[in-house]
C-alpha cells in the first residue's frame, strides 16, 4: 500500500552529487581551459593578497584599546577583522567566470561567496558598532572606566542580533522558508522581554548612565535626602559612599527617576547663614554687622556675596549671610562652614553682640484695662524716709 503524502508538508527532493560525473566533467573543463585556469588561479592569488595587505594595513592602524578613537582607526578596527576564508571566496568569484568552469563548480563556489560575504558583512558591522559606542564614550571619559562596565553586554547583544540577521540571510539563500524563524524569534523576545523587564530596565538605565553621563564613578550627587560619593555603577544597581559613611545600593532604573544633582562640577559651594540679633542691640552695631561678616569671611579666604536684615523675627532681628566655598569637596565645605560659623560667634562675643533666642514678655493688667506691675513696687515698700 503506497503511503499518501500530506498536502500541507512542503515536497523536498535531497539529490546526492554524482562524484563521477563532477570529477570528468572538471577533468575535461581542465584540460581544455588549463591556460584559463592557470591565468585565473594567478589572479585569483593577487587579489588575495591586495585583500591581505589591506588587512594587514587595517591591523596596524587600529589603535591601542583606551586611546581616543578616530572613524579611521574604526574602519581600521572594522578591515583588520577580514577573514582568510572571505579573501579566498572574493578572489575565487571574481574570476571564476573567466575560465568557464563546470555549472556545478560555478554555483559552488557562488554559494560559498554568498555564506563568506554575509557572515563577514557581520563581522564588520559589529565591529564598526563597538568602535562608535567606544569612540563616543572615550570623547568624554578618556579613562573609558564606566564603558568596561557594560562592554561585555554591549557585545553580546550586537554580536547576537548581527548574526542572527546573518543567519536568516544565508537560510533564504538557500531556499528555506525563514518567515516562521522571523515570527517564532519576535514571539520568543518579546516573551522574554516581558518575563526580565525589571532586570532589561535596569540594564538598559545603567547603558542610560553610561552614555548620557548623569554623573560619574567618584563624583558626589544628591538625589533625595540622600548625599553621597559614586563607588560604583553596575549593570543592575549603583553602589553609593554616603557622606555618613553607610553604603547605599539603588536599582539604576530607580535612580534615574529621581532628581539628580551632582555637586562635582562646581566651581564652587554657596552657604547660607541665618542669623539672629536681640533688638536691644545697639544700632551702630547692628549697622556694621554686614561689614563686619564680610571681614570674617574673606579673612577665611571665602569669597563674599552679600548680607543684609531679611526679616524682624518675633524676639530677634534677622540677617542672612551668603559666601562662597572655593573648593567643591563636600570635606572641605563643611570644614569652612564650621570656621565661619565659630569665627562670627567669637566676633559677635567681642563686640558685645548678643544672639536672639526665643523670649516672651508678660504684661499685668489691673481690673480697668491699666498695666500695673507684675511684682511689688520697691519703692512703696520701702518709702524714702
Amino acid at each position: 500500500m503506497a503511503d499518501k503524502k500530506d498536502p500541507a508538508l512542503p515536497e523536498m527532493t535531497v539529490r546526492a552529487p554524482n562524484l563521477p560525473e563532477m570529477w570528468h566533467s572538471t577533468s575535461d573543463w581542465f584540460a581544455v581551459h588549463y591556460l584559463q585556469i592557470l591565468i585565473t588561479i594567478g589572479a585569483g592569488i593577487a587579489i588575495y593578497v591586495a585583500l591581505a595587505a589591506l588587512r594587514r594595513f587595517g591591523t596596524q592602524h587600529r589603535g591601542v584599546h583606551g586611546d581616543p578613537l578616530g572613524i579611521a582607526n574604526v574602519l581600521s578596527r572594522a578591515v583588520s577583522r577580514t577573514t582568510h576564508f572571505f579573501m579566498a571566496m572574493v578572489a575565487a568569484r571574481l574570476v571564476a567566470g573567466y575560465a568557464n568552469p563546470p555549472a556545478s563548480l560555478f554555483k559552488t563556489v557562488a554559494f560559498l561567496f554568498t555564506i563568506a560575504a554575509v557572515w563577514q558583512a557581520a563581522l564588520w558591522a559589529r565591529e564598526i558598532i563597538l568602535g562608535l559606542i567606544e569612540r563616543k564614550t572615550l570623547a568624554d571619559d578618556g579613562q573609558g572606566e564606566t564603558l568596561a562596565n557594560a562592554m561585555g553586554l554591549i557585545r553580546v547583544l550586537v554580536t547576537f542580533a548581527l548574526f542572527a540577521i546573518a543567519t536568516i540571510v544565508v537560510l533564504d539563500n538557500l531556499g528555506v522558508n525563514v518567515t516562521g524563524l522571523v515570527a517564532g524569534l519576535g514571539i520568543g523576545g518579546i516573551a522574554i522581554g516581558l518575563a526580565a523587564q525589571g532586570i532589561f530596565s535596569d540594564l538598559f538605565a545603567a547603558l542610560s548612565i553610561i552614555f548620557d553621563k548623569p554623573f560619574r564613578r567618584g563624583e558626589i550627587i544628591t538625589y533625595d535626602q540622600t548625599t553621597a560619593r559614586v563607588e560604583k555603577i553596575g549593570l543592575k544597581s549603583t553602589r553609593l559612599r554616603a557622606m555618613s559613611g553607610e553604603k547605599k545600593v539603588i536599582s539604576n532604573a530607580n535612580l534615574l527617576q529621581k532628581e539628580i544633582t551632582s555637586l562635582q562640577t562646581l566651581t564652587q559651594r554657596r552657604v547660607s547663614y541665618a542669623i539672629g540679633i536681640i533688638y536691644q542691640t545697639p544700632e551702630d552695631k547692628a549697622d556694621a554687622i554686614p561689614a563686619m561678616l564680610k571681614e570674617i569671611v574673606e579673612a577665611e579666604g571665602m569669597i563674599f556675596v552679600n548680607c543684609g536684615i531679611i526679616a524682624f523675627g518675633a524676639s530677634s532681628l534677622d540677617y542672612q549671610l551668603n559666601f562662597d566655598v572655593p573648593d567643591p569637596d563636600h570635606h572641605d565645605y563643611f570644614q569652612m562652614r564650621h570656621r565661619i560659623g565659630l569665627a562670627i560667634w567669637k566676633r559677635f562675643n567681642a563686640e558685645g553682640i548678643e544672639f536672639a533666642y526665643p523670649t516672651q514678655t508678660s504684661f499685668t493688667a489691673a481690673p480697668d484695662g491699666r498695666a500695673v506691675m507684675p511684682y511689688p513696687d520697691p519703692q512703696a515698700l520701702h518709702p524714702a524716709s
